[in-house]
């Protein structure tokens, strides 16, 4: 690029840089649950028409007011019903279900009567309905734990409601909640959940994007000295951060838990590609040229590879897309833009602040080519002596992870990317330990004939299997279902009894059917269709992961296909819960699908750099060795692939490949000078082996910042693809020589009849 050109590259800069400052959108933040479901998936648009016709599964609080000297009391009781009272005052709260204020339907000769499940007007009534509420199933570790020493309220608010509104309803929640002196309370849903972790999000984009200005700072000065040296490539960076960001605002894009992450890993691709055409134009002084020939034949010899590698990094991230999960898939594209932006901040701006300042000082140049030179000189020569030995244990290291990588597991939970001390991980645990779960189990049920009824007797009796099966394989809390509704007019039929709490039989059931709908409609049970033909089993179960759910899933559908008559009952898993554990299920293979379309298009631009398929199969082999690694070190610690860590394999992917497409464009470079290949990989490894340690170096610590993260996601990102980095540079500098040095012949006639055509 001549000084011409530059100054157009500018003024391109400029005028791109003003377009997005008149159309700057403001910065917004969102945490969307169903962000992490599978998109065209059969069961996501089942679980759409299903709360349609019911309602949506996770859309309650779960409040837990606890009383040291336990619930039964009656100061206590007459405070929390007053506070229950005043919830269902709230702007956005459809009801509140208690122990407080529940009416059991008791039949008489007279009719249906409902009496106070709890009665404290004296403490003799007290003392009976609390030895009655103990000793009642239905209600004992449902809306009371088995100490007694916390009551459940279940605020059920309205259906799919916006985060802002959701956020004001939770604060005037705890706003009430702080004129009450109770002994203490927990809190659990979505309306809580969302607004944590917007607030987590907030502080860990503030938290990157300090991390990184610093970082880089502090990186720049090390390498450089120099008030431009600093200066300069600190404002390159933030232009290439701005412009990412303003298209991602512009085209309707949010931050959120993938993308709060952009800052620092676009600062460290911008630095690493900028140390690669500073550093040549650096050596390229340091060999006496003047310095405009300095510059043009940095750009002129970079421009291609340092493109390239920018579009293998975006191709890494824009893999993502094929996961199919909006949230990872809308980071990857942004990403992948980011980076293609980062590229054109840099040769926009770069060579017109090359041609227009002075050189960077050189006082220690000379003195610091010349370590370089004699490390990387006894590195080579020490990885040709003993080229056998470093094969063979390159192969078997791979082989050996490949096989530790086959065994990790896949499991994921509801609130992964939260840390461990957490209080709104802890408040979830409570109900998980206290109440058997805060995550919502769904069944929907089908009468199989279309002229029958689910409340049909033989329908009920498949229901009450289900229900035995369910509550022991989930361990699940009180089961909601058709067989609900009946369970209470027989008990109601029998004075209140725990123990008619159940299936009567089919002589018995013929007789209170005139029951079950009053009942049902005045308990505002929602539990089927108004023609009768559908319904829903609705429970919660804790949170023990995805991959003991898909366990228990495959249990549940074992136990139907063979215990349930499908001539009578339709049965078919749902619910959100469903689908987070499926999202963590699918988005390891969708991640390696993505991948391999990646490693698909990186052989192609390999190949036709050298037009040859062997080769580009050749280059490849080095970059499986990161991922494979990095596959093996989760297996040994212990960690699983789940949405916050399949994403590391594409992000690696497309950073790690970079190193190889460096190495191969100075070594074809090399080459096409008449150069044997012996020789041109001698001059490659003291070359690019020095920007590519480097940018590596720059690479890791940029990485290293997303472990100050308290989100599991970007902590875990950092971790991994830092290791993913130092085992590519190992694999690119190593064992890459000694693949390419068998093909001999075949690269060296590649490269003569590309001189001679050319």
């Amino acid at each position: 690029m001549n000084k011409k050109m530059s100054n157009r590259a500018l003024g391109f800069a400029v005028i791109l840089s003003i377009f997005f400052v008149v159309s700057w959108q403001g910065v917004s933040f969102n945490y969307d649950f169903e962000n992490f479901f599978q998109q065209d998936d059969p069961d996501l648009d089942f679980y759409q028409e299903y709360r349609a016709t019911f309602q949506n599964d996770n859309d309650y609080l779960l409040l837990a007011l606890q009383n040291n000297q336990g619930i039964f009391d009656s100061t206590f009781l007459s405070k929390a019903l007053s506070f229950s009272m005043e919830l269902q005052q709230l702007e956005g709260v459809d009801g509140v279900v208690s122990i407080l204020d529940q009416k059991e339907p008791i039949i008489s000769p007279f009719g249906i009567n409902y009496r106070k499940l709890l009665d404290w007007s004296s403490k003799e009534n007290l003392s009976k309905s609390a030895e009655n509420s103990i000793q009642d199933r239905q209600w004992n570790g449902n809306l009371f734990d088995e100490p007694s020493n916390s009551l459940l309220l279940l605020v059920k608010n309205k259906q799919m409601i916006a985060k802002e509104q959701g956020d004001t309803l939770y604060a005037n929640i705890e706003q009430r909640l702080k004129t009450y002196d109770f002994d203490g309370f927990r809190s659990a849903g979505k309306i809580k959940a969302q607004g944590a972790f917007v607030a987590l999000l907030q502080k860990e984009f503030s938290l990157f994007l300090g991390f990184a200005i610093y970082g880089v700072l502090f990186l720049l000065w090390l390498m450089y000295r120099s008030w431009w040296g600093v200066v300069l490539p600190f404002v390159i960076i933030i232009t290439g951060i701005f412009w990412s960001l303003s298209f991602l605002l512009l085209t309707g894009g949010e931050l959120d838990v993938m993308s709060v992450m952009q800052p620092p890993i676009l600062m460290v691709i911008g630095l690493s590609g900028m140390v690669h055409v500073v550093n040549h134009y650096q050596s390229a002084l340091t060999s006496k040229q003047p310095k405009e020939e300095a510059i043009y034949n940095a750009f002129k010899a970079l421009g291609l590879p340092v493109f390239l590698t920018a579009l293998t990094t975006s191709l890494g991230f824009v893999s993502l897309y094929f996961t199919n999960v909006p949230s990872l898939k809308w980071f990857g594209v942004y990403t992948g833009c980011g980076v293609m932006f980062m590229f054109l901040a840099l040769f926009s701006l770069l060579p017109f602040a090359l041609y227009h300042l002075s050189p960077l000082p050189s006082s220690n140049r000379e003195i610091w080519a010349r370590r370089w030179n004699r490390l990387l000189q006894t590195l080579f020569v020490e990885t040709l002596n003993r080229r056998k030995l470093i094969f063979v244990v390159f192969v078997l290291i791979t082989l050996v992870a490949g096989y530790f990588m086959s065994r990790v597991k896949t499991n994921g939970y509801l609130l992964d990317s939260l840390p461990e001390d957490h209080a709104l991980l802890e408040d979830f645990r409570f109900f998980d330990q206290n109440y058997r779960g805060s995550k919502p189990l769904e069944v929907y049920l089908q009468a199989a004939d279309k002229n029958g009824s689910i409340l049909d007797y033989p329908v009920l009796q498949e229901i009450k299997k289900l229900e035995e099966f369910i509550g022991e394989n989930y361990n699940s809390a009180f089961i909601m279902s058709p067989l609900t509704a009946v369970k209470a007019v027989n008990k109601a039929q029998n004075r209140g009894s725990s123990k008619a709490f159940t299936l009567p039989s089919a002589l018995a059931y013929e007789r209170m059917q005139p029951f079950i709908e009053r009942i049902g409609i005045n308990q505002n049970l929602k539990l089927w269709t108004k023609d009768k033909t559908e319904g829903r089993l609705s429970s919660r179960t804790a949170d023990n992961g995805s991959l003991l759910g898909k366990k228990q899933e495959e249990k549940l559908e074992a136990f139907v296909a063979k215990n349930i008559d499908d001539n009578l009952l339709k049965v078919r898993l749902t619910g959100t819960s469903f689908l987070i554990d499926k999202s963590h299920e699918l988005v390891t293979h969708k991640v390696f699908t993505g991948l391999g379309f990646a490693f698909l298009l990186v052989g192609i631009i390999i190949g036709f750099l050298f037009r040859s398929w062997r080769v580009s199969f050749l280059v490849l082999l080095p970059n499986i060795v990161p991922l494979v690694w990095v596959g093996c070190v989760m297996y040994w610690f212990g960690i699983d692939f789940k949405l916050s860590t399949s994403i590391v394999f594409a992000i690696a992917f497309g950073i790690a490949v970079d190193d190889s497409i460096h190495f191969m464009t100075n070594l074809r470079m090399q080459m096409m000078k008449g150069q044997d290949l012996s020789k041109a990989l001698f001059n490659t490894f003291l070359t690019t082996g020095k920007a590519i340690v480097l940018t590596t170096i720059i690479l890791v610590s940029g990485f290293a910042m997303l472990t100050f993260s308290d989100l599991e996601i970007p902590w875990f990102t950092g971790v991994l693809v830092s290791l993913s980095l130092v085992f590519a540079v190992l694999a690119d500098l190593f064992w890459l020589p000694l693949l390419l040095l068998p093909f001999k012949k075949v690269i060296q006639q590649k490269v003569n009849r590309r001189l001679s055509s050319d």
